[in-house]
């Protein structure tokens, strides 16, 4: 019997500024953290998380090609990075169904999903 090996995949959240998630009031915040705790010890809990969150900060810089700098995570982005995981999945389509249940979800955010090498 043929067992398949277990993929990483790197999920990164995305957030616009301008989106409900820094509409949310003191109550709403503390729930929508909440439910990131309990999304995350789940797939702790099933073996599922490769790495642990690893969130960002709202500053950074961008070097060009140029080796000019500018400041802030977006370059003519709307919507920056705010954090990413590893998780262990089979296939994408795995990743998929596990990247589904994630909070950034209900407040306009996305979820990238890449393969690991």
């Amino acid at each position: 019997m043929k067992v398949e090996k277990m993929n990483e995949f790197l999920l990164v959240f995305r957030s616009d500024y301008d989106t409900k998630r820094l509409q949310l009031s003191a109550g709403e915040m503390h729930t929508y953290l909440k439910c990131w705790d309990d999304w995350l010890d789940y797939l702790a809990a099933q073996n599922i998380l490769a790495r642990p969150f690893q969130s960002l900060d709202d500053q950074g810089m961008i070097l060009n090609p140029n080796h000019t700098m500018e400041r802030g995570p977006y370059f003519e982005l709307k919507e920056s990075i705010t954090g990413l995981i590893v998780i262990k999945a089979m296939n994408y389509e795995e990743a998929l169904k596990i990247a589904q249940d994630c909070p950034i979800l209900e407040v306009g955010g996305n979820v990238e999903i890449r393969l690991g090498n």
